[in-house]
Order: structure tokens, then sequence, then C-alpha cells
């Protein structure tokens, strides 16, 4: 018979936050080793585009290790080899060590049969040689170096210029790699000269990346849904991960976990349930979370877990906006109790709270002004702001108390 374990939905929070390393018992040390550590616990770090504050990317980092710098990450990428850029979940840094597991998708994007990168295949397909013919003479390229060619006409987002769409498909077929990044623009190379010999680059057959998705989404959650193991990491169809969660089942390396009043089957790894059951309650503190962090990237699972409904509006018209055009959620004492609308008017050295919501009001309001005044100065610095200003909050008096226990970090 198949091992259930029973646990509350504190200890199920507590768990998935001590996971994710954004308990304070987490330790790490105090360089840029920390950031590898990280992304080799959570499997990804997904990057994202936005720039209203530090992009999303550093922001995940950055909220586990207060030393954090942005070009840590870059080193690890261009310099270690530590880490490398492809599909996880969405466009992600990855750990070197995983390597081997994104093969079989890579060679997916040699067979395109449907879709919009069907379509792009198609129209990039001649451009494939020349653009890695030029590479492969001049060394690293960005799409900046190819120029567009006269009768090409810019559609919808996807239509890229045809060297840039034939980088991206040469990439994703794993021709190229992206060997690191110019002001944020990818750079691209040979993967022969950016991937170390050490990494391993045999093929898994299925059982073997059914078996890494589910350990992967575990480790770095510490219970998850079938459902949320399928959409962790997304490289196998879901036939792959169901059997796989049956044969670890079978082996005892996973158990099923039950939580009351909750008719979800949630699993574990079983070799580190019983230190994770262990854990005592961390000092309460203030972290402002990433819209992309992996703690709350899949809502539904946020939403049962914490109980905090949780949507990015930045895609939204603004007159439909309930909470702002970029909303960061704030954890504080293992509850998501708030939200807060930021953007770095970087000219002027200000972060700007456009607006900050206090939804759950902690028994220690006191204790959580401080540590909320603590973080919103540390994220300032972190944006290269000298000066926070608040613009409004939610309730409205809630905005002078925290302005005055800010002055203290000023």
């Amino acid at each position: 018979m198949t091992k259930l374990i029973r646990i509350s939905l504190p200890t199920a929070r507590r768990m998935a936050i001590h996971a994710q390393l954004l308990g304070n018992k987490s330790k790490l040390p105090k360089s840029k080793e920390s950031a590898a550590r990280i992304i080799e616990k959570l499997g990804y770090i997904q990057v994202d585009t936005i720039s209203v504050i530090k992009r999303a990317h550093h922001q995940t980092l950055w909220s586990r290790f207060p030393g954090y710098k942005p070009e840590m990450l870059y080193q690890l990428q261009s310099e270690d080899r530590r880490i490398f850029e492809y599909w996880g979940h969405q466009a992600s840094f990855l750990p070197m060590s995983d390597f081997r597991f994104y093969i079989p998708m890579k060679k997916s994007f040699y067979r395109p049969d449907k879709g919009w990168v069907k379509a792009m295949y198609a129209k990039c397909r001649k451009y494939l040689e020349p653009v890695k013919g030029r590479i492969r003479e001049e060394g690293a390229l960005s799409s900046k170096d190819f120029t567009t060619t006269a009768d090409h006409r810019r559609g919808p987002w996807w239509d890229w210029k045809p060297a840039k769409a034939a980088l991206e498909m040469l990439f994703w077929r794993g021709e190229l790699m992206i060997t690191g990044r110019r002001k944020f623009q990818k750079v691209y190379d040979l993967t022969e000269r950016v991937l170390p010999d050490s990494v391993d680059t045999r093929e898994p057959n299925e059982d073997e990346i059914g078996q890494f998705m589910v350990k992967r989404t575990l480790n770095s959650y510490a219970i998850a849904r079938e459902n949320e193991i399928r959409h962790h990491i997304q490289i196998g169809n879901p036939a792959i991960v169901a059997k796989a969660i049956n044969n670890l089942l079978e082996t005892g390396e996973i158990v099923k976990v039950e939580i009351p009043d909750n008719d979800m089957t949630f699993y574990a790894l079983s070799d580190k349930l019983e230190r994770l059951l262990k854990l005592r309650k961390s000092k309460p503190r203030v972290l402002i979370i990433s819209p992309f962090d992996n703690l709350i990237i899949q809502r539904n699972r946020f939403k049962w877990l914490f109980d905090f409904d949780y949507a990015l509006e930045c895609y939204t018209p603004p007159a439909k906006r309930k909470y702002g055009y970029f909303v960061l959620p704030i954890l504080y004492d293992e509850q998501f109790v708030g939200r807060v609308d930021p953007k770095a008017d970087r000219r002027n050295q200000t972060l700007i709270i456009n607006n900050i919501y206090c939804e759950s009001i902690p028994t220690d309001f006191d204790r959580y002004l401080e540590s909320l005044a603590e973080s919103l100065s540390q994220m300032a610095k972190f944006n290269d702001c000298d000066t926070i200003e608040i613009k409004k909050s939610s309730p409205a008096k809630f905005k002078n108390e925290l302005k005055r226990q800010i002055k203290r970090y000023q």
C-alpha cells in the first residue's frame, strides 16, 4: 500500500517557503555562489523583459540573497558556464547540470509541424545556414549584427526580421547557445564553443525525463500536485509525468501527502519530507516577491496554498486594472498580506510607490510595518534609488505610518 502522510495547510506553507529558499533558515554564502545554488535548487529562474524595476530574474534572486548583484548572474552564464538559457518554465536561466534533459525538446524544433513556429520556420529556413556561417566565421553575434532584408515588412511581434528568426530557430534547435547578453540583448555563439566539455550530453529517454520532472518539481516546491509538476518545467507530456509518479511511488522515492479539507492529491520526496516536517516557524519578516517568482508563478497553486488571489495586470488595459501596472505581492510571517505597485525612477534615483495595499492586518502590526519599511528601503537600494516616494496607500492612513518608518532607513 502506498504510504500517505497528512499535514496541515500552515505546515505545507512553511515547507514550500523553505524549499524555495525564502525562509530565514536558508543558509547561503555571500558570493555569486549563492545565485548559482539558488538556480540549481529551484530548477530555473524565469527571464522577463519588463524593467519598471529590476527585471524579474534579478528580483527573484535578490529576494533570496540580499547581497545579489545583477552582474553575478551574467558571470555565471558567460564566464563560469554554470547556467544556460533555454525554455524551462518559459524562457529561463537553467542549471548547466540539467542540460541533457532539454535535448529532446531541441530536437523537436527540427520538425515544427504546427502554429506560428511552423510559419516562422518557413520564413527563415533559407537564412539558417548563412546566419550560422557568419557566427562560425566571425564569432558570437547578436541580432543587431544582422541587417533586415529590404523586402521585409514587420508584422505581429513574432514576425521578427529573418535573421532574428533564424538566430532563434538555431537556438531552439540547439545549434546555437546564448553565450551572454549585452544590455540584455542576447549574444549567440555555436554550441560547441559555449558548452563545457564536462557537461553530460546523453539524450534521456521518456522515463528519465518523467522522473526528472517529478523530482525537480518536488525538490523546489516541497509538495505538489501532478498538474503542478507538469507545468513546473514544461519538457514532457502528461503521460510521461503520470507514469513517473506511479513508478516513484512504487519505489518509495516519493510519497502521497494529504491536507485536511482539501480533496487534492499531493506528492513529496521521501528523503526530504522528514526534515521538512521538523521545520520551525521563522522569525517574521517582509519579502517582496516578483510576479514571476517560482513560489507564485503557478497562480492556481498560489491561491490554494496561500489563499491569495493574484494576477499580473501589466497586460490589462489601464482602466480595467484593479491594483496597478506591475504589482508585487508582500509575504510576511508565512502569509501574503498585501501588494505594492513600484516604479524605479532611475533618472531621479527615486523608488516610486504608486500604491501599497495592506489587505490582511498582521497581529504584530508594528513589527510588520518596521519590516516592510526596511524591505522597501532595501528594494530602493537594489534599484539604484536613494529615496522612496509613496503616492497612495490602501487604507490611506497606512501611508503616513509607513513613511515615518522608512525615514529610519534613509
